[in-house]
């Protein structure tokens, strides 16, 4: 187990997208505390409450394989739509518009598309072990996951754990979610699962993909 749950040393966090795309050139994922700041988050995080009502249980799937399995996660969610936008969901989204170009510049993805949605686990709420692209689709590239819960303790739980090799049950990496904090890696390459939570647990994720 690799523990990411305190705060990174000093020097050793990354503050940009050029520390981004280094991380996933040499370790294919990368932790970014403070990504947003604090009053950019809690705007996100107040713009999801308003908009509580028209969240929908999360399924699995997709297509006509699409279906709604509790046994698996307990998520519920909001896609983000450009037509109703706010300006916090402007800024985030121009912040991973920024990202996107970076990292096409520096790692040649071919980055083409960003899809993302809100999402709130319930107290106990989980999402177990899966890979985020999904079987036999080159789409889905590169995972990002921006967390919106201030003041959060390892006591909260609700880690984020992303397993570092490939179906084994160890190394993992299990990640605090906090308020500004963004985890990216590559969809195809990493198995993770949300752990459960004593609070209700807020986040933005996201998946940039390649033109298909």
């Amino acid at each position: 187990m690799i523990a990411l749950s305190q705060t990174w040393p000093t020097g050793a966090t990354p503050a940009s997208s050029d520390a981004i795309a280094d991380a996933l050139a040499e370790s294919g994922w990368a932790v970014t505390p403070g990504f947003l700041t604090g009053p950019e988050a809690a705007s996100l995080l107040a713009e999801g409450h308003a908009l509580r009502a028209g969240f929908h249980r999360a399924g699995i799937g997709r297509g006509g394989g699409h279906q709604v399995a509790a046994q698996v996660r307990g998520d519920e969610v909001l896609w983000l739509d450009e037509q109703t936008e706010s300006s916090a969901q402007r800024r985030y989204l121009d912040r991973m518009a920024e990202l996107q170009a970076a990292l096409n510049q520096a790692l040649f993805l071919g980055l083409f598309s960003y899809e993302t949605h809100f999402a709130v686990y319930p107290p106990g709420a989980f999402y177990k072990r899966h890979l985020d692209a999904f079987h036999g689709s080159k789409g889905r590239t590169l995972s990002c996951v921006l967390y919106l819960n201030p003041a959060w303790t390892d006591a909260d739980g609700g880690h984020l754990r992303l397993y570092l090799d490939g179906e084994h049950a160890e190394p993992y990496v299990d990640v605090r979610p906090e308020a500004g904090t963004l985890v990216t890696f590559l969809s195809e390459r990493f198995e993770h699962e949300v752990l459960p939570a004593t609070r209700e647990r807020a986040s933005v994720t996201g998946w940039y993909s390649v033109r298909t």
